[in-house]
């Protein structure tokens, strides 16, 4: 048996470890509120549906995320209070967001993510922390994938110039 071997549950966190669960606890919590906020502005049914989603996994990581914090006796990150709801029409025009740019957020809120859970897989010695971490970026992965779908349905993706072979064109 070598050194931290075993059932990984017994195996202390290291230092990166407990920052990286700390701080994704806090974009977690960021996430749902600024999610909360988005759906009062979101007029689009599918893009509603899809942020409700967003708003139900980030919960869940977010419940496994704190669960590993507390039983190894870390502190939590506050999260800030559940946004209330709000009718579009009472938001003026001036100050509403378009569904388009919610949806361009969205896209890079979830990079962002993806980025976050590779980085943390990579830097963890504790199986149970990759694993985990291996599984959100498959969830986050997923809901990339939607949010692109119906980028593309909707019309709202704008795409950078396409490259065209010079070979194509002959």
């Amino acid at each position: 048996m070598g050194i931290l071997s075993g059932n990984p549950k017994n195996e202390p966190l290291h230092y990166g470890e407990v920052f990286s669960l700390w701080s994704f606890s806090q974009a977690s919590k960021g996430m749902i509120s600024g999610s909360q906020a988005f759906l009062n502005h979101v007029g689009d049914k599918d893009l509603h549906k899809l942020l409700e989603d967003i708003i139900n996994q980030c919960q869940q990581e977010l419940k496994q995320v704190d669960a590993l914090l507390k039983d190894n006796g870390v502190g939590l990150p506050p999260a800030p209070p559940e946004k209330p709801k709000a009718n579009l029409d009472d938001i003026p025009v001036g100050a509403r967001l378009t569904d388009q740019e919610i949806a361009a957020g969205l896209s890079m809120d979830i990079a962002a993510g993806l980025v976050l859970c590779s980085q943390i897989i990579g830097q963890s010695i504790r199986e149970d922390v990759a694993m985990m971490f291996g599984q959100f970026h498959m969830e986050k992965a997923t809901m990339g994938g939607k949010v692109l779908r119906l980028n593309k349905e909707k019309g709202w993706l704008i795409p950078p110039p396409l490259h065209h072979s010079k070979a194509e064109e002959s």
